[in-house]
């Protein structure tokens, strides 16, 4: 397990970033330019490490039925959904409304996948919920009390990565994980580039310019590249729900990154949220002693 937890903590705080390139982005390009540069540069940076480890993808034979709704839910829809969510709301919302992410994996996963899950896992997930509560200082109301179309928005993107995960772990098992990351964001650029070209084309070569080079590299190839490396290496090795349970910890990772780069103050609020995060991450992803492969979720 300690690899699993090193990816983590690893994913949690490259995806701490996303939402603040993002937030930059949007100052100058419109949603659908960001999912296609977010996909392009991770698939850059991808097939990259592919040819510099002198590895053959497969071509032949491949799910790409199957490799084309994984990148469509798991990648372009939800990453659409953020972006224009982030016109509507803070940051900080939209990365404490993605740590329901687990949630909706968790109901997905047993409605329609027939996840058998443990009562420590379901337990696991509520205290992991109720840290970010803590963590985000929410008062009953605020949720809501800013643009509902953006709430609701981000709350698709949470169901979307819950799907996807899903989907990745039943149906994409018997591919490598640079086999997923791949082509999942290659099918995702073909996505993002359709869906520029059909609501904004004018803003396609924008996305090459120099000033948006630097959060392209943060947000495409650290942000869905590497990070997609660790992600499918979790949902491969650990389960979905394990993986989804990432979304948990960005928001912390995000807090880390505000107070050592924008000098944002950390309250004892937060470090309480942190201590109830990390004991829900606990709880959910322990297995028994006895039969722990029978009761790992599939």
């Amino acid at each position: 397990m300690g690899k699993l937890y090193s990816a983590l903590i690893a994913l949690s705080l490259i995806w701490g970033t996303s939402f603040l390139f993002m937030k930059l982005l949007l100052v100058e390009l419109p949603p659908a330019a960001i999912v296609f540069g977010r996909s392009f540069f991770g698939m850059l940076i991808l097939l990259a490490v592919v040819l510099f480890q002198k590895k053959r993808l497969a071509l032949k034979k491949l799910p790409w039925g199957k490799l084309f709704l994984v990148a469509l839910t798991n990648n372009a829809l939800p990453w659409l959904f953020i972006t224009t969510s982030e016109t509507k709301i803070s940051s900080s919302m939209a990365s404490i409304i993605n740590a329901t992410t687990p949630v909706w994996t968790l109901v997905i996963g047993f409605l329609f996948f027939a996840s058998h899950l443990r009562k420590t896992q379901w337990f696991g997930i509520v205290i992991g919920f109720a840290g970010i509560i803590v963590l985000s200082d929410l008062k009953p109301g605020d949720l809501f009390s800013g643009n509902t179309l953006g709430v609701l928005l981000m709350t698709g993107a949470t169901i979307s990565y819950g799907i996807g995960a899903q989907m990745s772990k039943k149906y994409l098992s018997n591919l490598s994980v640079q086999e997923i990351s791949f082509y999942t964001l290659f099918l995702s650029t073909i996505i993002g580039l359709v869906t520029l070209m059909f609501f904004d084309p004018s803003s396609a070569k924008t996305v090459f310019h120099l000033e948006f080079l630097l959060p392209f590299i943060g947000l495409g190839a650290f942000g869905s590249g590497f990070a997609y490396l660790l992600y499918y290496f979790l949902v491969k090795e650990g389960s979905a729900e394990f993986a989804s349970l990432v979304t948990y910890i960005v928001p912390v990772s995000a807090i880390i990154w505000g107070a050592v780069l924008l000098k944002e103050p950390v309250h004892i609020s937060m470090l309480l949220g942190l201590m109830i995060i990390f004991a829900g991450v606990y709880t959910s992803s322990r297995k028994p002693k006895v039969c722990s492969e029978k009761s790992a979720v599939a």
